[in-house]
């Protein structure tokens, strides 16, 4: 039999795994921390990943299971680990997520916590489980289901009040500070989750604190049900994973599920759905920000109609990251994504559609794929994290550098693409990376006609 066509491996990952993804909205919340029920090397890889990213030092803990532990159980392991952490960091609420290793021994963390918190008395202490398999999904599916349980674990019903939920995807700190200057502008009252904009993004200060300041309150979380609604920036999330959706079928909290606010019509959207919940007006400094960006794409559109790029990274990113190129006649060719993302598939299609290229969408794909595809669809731009790298080293496509993680530069954490200000900022980075790209290509073809000819 041939089986040369046949692959069942996944080479160089569009993603990484579910409990990375599941330990960043813990960093979102005030006096948060996590412990990992694994062995010690999966914490150790988490902390450097991420640490590598936002360029801060990030604290995970760990329960280390060792091979006593794998054939055994390790509950002793992890309830030693709790009271280590309690001891070191006194956080005012843990995050417990699982690795393979937990998950594939069938270690009941739910029993665990319940049975932690019984005997040394803490019934009221928020220690909260997240099962988070690194087969069971994605690093994005991993931060979605990871925010759900934290407002399961925490919201209750309460009364009505006026603040507005603001639920974030895994975009950056400064992506995150301009969300909230946008709410400040538009007066609304809101409670924003998680809301890592400070925590992982902290300005240096001495003494060096082990649990930075900032993060979403927990006493606003407690009171998240009680919402006039939800704005939640997960179109692509599964409803198995959704906060809105958790809020809304639990207690009643209308959910308004938009994409990033990125690109004209996206943050349109969002300032649109601000207004119908508050009736507050359109501030004149955002429609000065708005007039700026049109001003911009009208400068580079002459530019941007050459552009044909591939987008990766997770679905949120990549769905917002093809609208706003759409808008500018960057069409893309392919759009991929590491997860299954079912729900990002049924919106590129109909998004895509109205592209002159054949764009197509790679799900579950990693980057040996991707380069195939790439191959064939010759595009001239790139548009992801920094494993796109392979894309710029082996098939000389250039990459603008976009969302998690991004390891070979500095200043992820401070990369800003949402709102109008920021969608013009992105606009400017992907502009000059294809006037860059076209300057050099003429200058290589320059060369190769005027000196690399052989001597007669």
């Amino acid at each position: 039999m041939n089986n040369e066509h046949y692959r069942n491996v996944n080479e160089n990952p569009c993603h990484m795994c579910m409990p990375m993804g599941g330990i960043l909205p813990f960093k979102g919340i005030e006096k948060s921390m996590v412990i990992i029920h694994g062995s010690q090397g999966c914490s150790t890889y988490m902390r450097r990943h991420i640490a590598e990213h936002f360029n801060e030092p990030i604290d995970v803990a760990s329960s280390s299971l060792n091979e006593k532990g794998t054939i055994y159980g390790g509950e002793k392991n992890l309830k030693q680990g709790l009271d280590n952490l309690i001891k070191l960091y006194n956080p005012g609420l843990i995050g417990v997520l699982t690795t393979c290793l937990a998950e594939t021994i069938g270690e009941d963390i739910d029993r665990i916590a319940t049975s932690y918190l019984a005997e040394r008395g803490l019934e009221n202490y928020p220690l909260i489980t997240v099962p988070t398999p690194g087969y069971g999904g994605s690093h994005s599916e991993g931060y979605w289901l990871a925010v759900r349980r934290i407002i399961a674990a925490l919201a209750r019903k309460t009364a009505s009040h006026s603040k507005i939920n603001i639920i974030v995807p895994n975009i950056s700190p400064a992506d995150i500070r301009e969300i909230k200057r946008i709410l400040r502008l538009m007066q609304v009252d809101y409670t924003l989750c998680p809301d890592f904009s400070d925590t992982l993004d902290r300005p240096y200060a001495r003494p060096y604190k082990k649990i930075p300041d900032g993060g979403t309150r927990i006493d606003d979380i407690k009171n998240i049900a009680g919402a006039p609604a939800t704005i939640q920036m997960g179109l692509t999330a599964d409803d198995a994973f959704s906060p809105g959706k958790y809020l809304e079928n639990e207690f009643g909290v209308p959910l308004y599920n938009i994409p990033i606010p990125m690109g004209i019509e996206g943050t349109d959207k969002f300032i649109g759905v601000l207004k119908e919940l508050t009736g507050n007006p359109f501030p004149a400094e955002l429609e000065m920000e708005r007039g700026r960006l049109l001003d911009c794409m009208i400068d580079s559109h002459k530019y941007n109609f050459q552009g044909r790029s591939v987008i990766f990274g997770e679905p949120e990113l990549v769905y917002a990251i093809a609208r706003t190129c759409m808008e500018n006649g960057i069409f893309p060719v392919l759009a991929a994504t590491g997860s299954k993302a079912a729900k990002l598939h049924g919106l590129l299609l109909p998004l895509l559609a109205s592209s002159p290229e054949q764009a197509e969408i790679l799900l579950e794909a990693d980057f040996t794929g991707i380069r195939e595809r790439c191959r064939e669809l010759k595009p001239n731009i790139a548009i992801g994290h920094s494993d796109g790298k392979f894309l710029t080293e082996r098939e000389g496509i250039p990459l603008v550098r976009m969302g998690f993680p991004i390891h070979d530069q500095v200043g992820g954490q401070r990369l800003l693409s949402v709102g109008y200000a920021g969608t013009t900022m992105f606009l400017d980075r992907v502009t000059n990376t294809l006037l860059e790209q076209k300057h050099k290509n003429y200058r290589a073809s320059m060369y190769e006609k005027y000196y690399a000819r052989p001597a007669i």
